[in-house]
């Protein structure tokens, strides 16, 4: 394994020109950088009018008290949305064009990546800023919704709609993690960006990527459990380091 602080090797350099499979997964890291509050750690960043997170985001605060959820996600997405994708969001969105088989793959909720270009996210955990009726399980956008505790009714059945994202407690949407996986165990070229590879199954991405072959990167500032399979690690934040990855036109149909 290597590790710099600032550098990129020249094997890793060659590998990202050469690449055509690549797959990035992403963690809260990268959407620190743009402001957007992790909830962890502590402090009263943790704590919703006396509750822990691990309590107001769960399954079962969902079917104790549907409107108390409503206004802690109204409250969270209201701390969203004037926040911007910072370089590294920028960066991953321009490296969709320039390999043929790319996938994004993330465990953030805050639809960063696709306000700075990303297309066919996958979204490990969902997306705040939609609903998802609790009945027919239809999908509608939030964006004129900022706070309260008011519940939005579904326009197809009229039932309740619940945020779409996944909660304590529940199982990742159907199909996500599986897809994500196929394309782990396929790709040349991985890279892990800004996530402590603690949430499982999200963090045996890498793990499958390395077992099949692929060249794992992981770009964090600080070591994380997943430092010792890598065969690089990028110490710096993703808004420093993934702008340095270039790739030569020619390259790029």
């Amino acid at each position: 394994m290597q590790t710099a602080t600032a550098g990129i090797s020249r094997e890793l350099r060659d590998r990202f020109q050469s690449a055509t499979r690549v797959l990035v997964l992403t963690g809260a890291g990268i959407s620190a950088e743009s402001g957007v509050p992790t909830f962890r750690g502590g402090g009263n960043s943790a704590v919703w009018k006396g509750m822990p997170f691990e309590l107001i985001s769960s399954a079962q605060m969902l079917e104790r008290d549907l409107p108390a959820v409503w206004e802690w996600f109204n409250y969270r997405r209201g701390l969203l949305a004037s926040l911007k994708p910072n370089a590294g969001h920028v960066s991953i969105a321009q490296w969709q064009t320039q390999f043929g088989d790319f996938t994004l793959v993330t465990q953030n909720i805050d639809n960063l990546h696709q306000t700075s270009g990303s297309r066919d996210v996958i979204e490990l955990h969902g997306n705040i800023w939609r609903a998802r009726c609790v009945a027919c399980g239809a999908i509608k956008e939030l964006r004129d919704l900022y706070g309260g505790s008011q519940v939005p009714a579904c326009d197809l059945c009229g039932d309740s709609m619940r945020p779409d994202v996944v909660l304590f407690g529940e199982l990742l949407p159907p199909g996500a993690f599986e897809t994500a996986a196929a394309k782990a165990q396929d790709c040349e070229l991985c890279f892990v960006v800004g996530t402590s590879a603690l949430v499982y199954p999200a963090a045996s991405l890498p793990e499958i990527a390395s077992r099949a072959g692929a060249y794992v990167v992981e770009i964090n500032p600080e070591r994380t459990a997943l430092s010792d399979l890598c065969d690089e690690v990028l110490a710096g934040k993703a808004g420093d380091v993934l702008p340095l990855f270039t790739r030569d036109k020619s390259l790029i149909e």
